[in-house]
């Protein structure tokens, strides 16, 4: 059974470059963004298109391609997180998330017992078809289960110890966007207040064994956070990149 390569990478210290994917629905996208040297993307179920038999196609590609496809699921309700997990995920992002209790549940709803509350309706392709006892495949993805949360609000920042304290919690992935309208300093990404909060996360997430994180919309703003200490670091989107290169193409030929 296969190894998260993220988790384990991220537990080292190493910076595991992923973007957001929401659009497009085909399973060719992990195969080029794995080509192109990312390792992970988050593949939106909050506010993307794709329905449950999209998220199994991309996620088994993925899979087999050894690149980690990260569900965001549109809530934090038992049936979203184990239905994404049981069609392929190998990570769930919970948006959102204010509440240190809800947080403890809902990664209690991401581990098979006795670590959590999962229930087991696994088929063997969840396994690549290896053999393995339920008891062996169950410590295996117990084990290998990426688990991340956003924080996306000044409520959330003001909760980070209790947050980023629970335990079973792999990484963070701040939401920039609604993080900015929640500071009062909407798209303003560098702005002092966003910089001192964000910077606050990195610190409270290396106290307490958390790789931080964020989602970055251009490449810049990427390096900007890389360099502070964002290890799990999302920059861009599927669409995103193809508007940029064509865009790039197109003014160059037509200019």
């Amino acid at each position: 059974m296969r190894i998260n390569s993220v988790k384990a990478a991220l537990k080292e210290g190493k910076v595991q470059l992923g973007c957001a994917f929401a659009q497009l629905r085909s399973p060719e996208i992990p195969r080029i963004l794995k080509s192109a040297g990312f390792h992970w993307a988050f593949i939106d179920m909050e506010h993307g298109n794709f329905d449950l038999e999209t998220v199994q196609d991309i996620c088994r590609v993925s899979s087999l391609i050894g690149f980690c496809p990260v569900v965001r699921v549109p809530d934090l309700q038992y049936h979203l997180v184990a239905r994404a997990l049981d069609v392929g995920a190998e990570g769930i992002l919970f948006p959102r998330v204010e509440s240190p209790e809800l947080l403890e549940k809902a990664i209690r709803w991401v581990k098979f017992p006795p670590e959590g509350d999962r229930g087991f309706g696994l088929t063997s392709a969840a396994v690549n078809y290896e053999q393995a006892t339920l008891p062996q495949i169950a410590d295996h993805i117990n084990k290998n289960t990426l688990i991340v949360t956003q924080i996306e609000t000044q409520r959330a920042v003001d909760a980070r110890e209790e947050l980023l304290s629970v335990p079973g919690l792999d990484a963070l992935l701040v939401g920039p966007a609604d993080l900015s309208f929640s500071l009062g300093v909407p798209g303003e990404f560098q702005h002092p207040k966003m910089v001192a909060a964000m910077e606050s996360l990195i610190e409270t997430c290396n106290r307490h064994g958390v790789a931080p994180g964020t989602q970055a919309r251009s490449l810049g703003l990427a390096k900007f956070w890389r360099d502070r200490g964002m290890r799990f670091l999302g920059c861009s989107s599927e669409t995103g990149m193809m508007l940029e290169k064509a865009t790039e193409i197109a003014s160059a030929l037509l200019s």
